[in-house]
């Protein structure tokens, strides 16, 4: 009898083995599950908030775009009203000496407004890169910070 109570132990421990190792694999099944389902859920979040940052930096780039037009749009007239005041006031002039101080004079004043007027357009070019890059350059570190968590995981 002896022989069969071993028996009936080894049996028995064999047993406690299997449902160790059931119990160990289960739950490292469900761990492992758990962390597969967090990170689809984070990349479904960095995914959403991505295109809702490409939608951001659209719509600033297209009101730069707007602003940049209506600046440009705003110097073109003003430079057309200006040449034909100049051209009406050469004309009008009474002399060659007059004619050429007027145009001289209107020469200068156009290409300080023309440099003036690109400094501008050079500085809301800028801020608009500036600022419809903003929201991108936010989803960049995300996108590391997401990398890294995968891989602390």
């Amino acid at each position: 009898m002896a022989k069969a109570k071993t028996a009936g132990e080894k049996l028995n421990g064999t047993t406690e083995t299997i449902e160790t190792a059931f119990k160990t694999g289960t739950e490292a099944l469900k761990s492992n599950f758990d962390k597969a389902v967090k990170g689809y859920d984070q990349m479904l979040g960095f995914s959403r908030e991505t295109v809702e940052a490409y939608v951001k930096a659209a719509n600033v780039a297209g009101k730069g775009a707007e602003t940049l037009h209506n600046e440009i749009y705003a110097f073109s007239k003003q430079s057309i009203e200006d040449t034909i005041a100049a051209a009406k006031a050469v004309m009008a002039s009474k002399s060659a000496h007059e004619a050429f101080e007027l145009q001289t004079g209107f020469a200068k004043s156009s290409f300080e407004a023309y440099v003036g007027q690109l400094t501008k357009l050079s500085e809301l070019m800028t801020a608009t890169s500036k600022e419809s890059l903003a929201p991108i350059q936010g989803r960049v570190q995300a996108w590391v910070d997401v990398v890294q968590s995968a891989r602390a995981a």
